[in-house]
């Protein structure tokens, strides 16, 4: 039998129009160590670092998600891709929630850290969603603005030019002499404030057992749903420039 497939035709995957499209990736991710290191060096800045870093490295995995369903799901609308997003990193923060209560007050940091940090890559992909370019600068600006540490974005990114020149910790606390314990606690709080866990007493009761897995996974998830719909009225209510869109 002559075979008359032509080349390339069998790397061509088939896609079942009624399957579902698929999620962004679901493992929960952290902050790499390298930005834990300069959030912790220079707490005052910790958000602004945090949104820096997460257009770099996660603002490329939310284009290459949206690019991926689009080519495989081109009728489905963006509302559609954003909903996908909203609910895999809502169900990323009730897990993180729930694994934090049971480790303490350290845990309890470290939890904040990882919630802030994926509640950015889920406001990144929501931009991917709706066709804005998640890897351009601006996109920390909407990050922090999003998340309310400033209110307008032209403060948000005055304090991000601030932050992408600051000094590295070592000699941050060297000239200022704040403790290392007290720097700690500092940055717990500005990322409890930027991951939407406005109360501070929120973030020391997260550390107390039993009860606070519960609590944990309720301010995580609640946070989360409040900022996605958030993004979700910037990026999908006509906010954005042209110029800010992929062509």
């Amino acid at each position: 039998m002559t075979d008359t497939t032509r080349p390339g035709d069998e790397a061509t995957p088939t896609t079942d129009p009624g399957s579902a499209p698929p999620e962004p990736d679901a493992e929960p991710i952290g902050p790499p160590s390298g930005l834990w290191d300069k959030m912790r060096d220079d707490p005052q800045y910790a958000p602004e670092h945090l949104a820096l870093e997460a257009v770099r490295r996660l603002g490329p995995e939310a284009s290459a998600w949206a690019a991926r369903v689009r080519a495989q799901r081109p009728e489905l609308p963006p509302e559609e891709l954003a909903r996908l997003a909203v609910k895999r990193f809502v169900n990323l923060a009730r897990l993180s929630g729930a694994v934090s209560g049971a480790a303490g007050l350290p845990g309890a940091i470290v939890d904040i850290g990882v919630l802030a940090w994926n509640q950015a890559r889920m406001v990144l992909h929501i931009a991917a969603a709706y066709g804005v370019d998640p890897t351009v600068p601006e996109r920390a600006t909407d990050l922090l603005v999003l998340q309310r540490v400033h209110k307008v974005a032209e403060a948000a990114r005055l304090a991000l030019g601030v932050a992408a020149g600051r000094e590295r910790a070592g000699t941050v606390f060297a000239r200022s002499g704040a403790p290392m314990g007290q720097a700690f606690l500092r940055l717990g709080v500005r990322l409890a404030r930027m991951a939407g866990i406005r109360a501070a007493r929120r973030l020391f009761a997260k550390a107390v057992p039993g009860a606070a897995i519960l609590l944990g996974t309720w301010a995580n998830s609640s946070a989360t749903t409040e900022l996605a719909r958030r993004a979700r009225e910037m990026y999908g209510g006509g906010r954005s420039a042209p110029e800010q869109r992929r062509p």
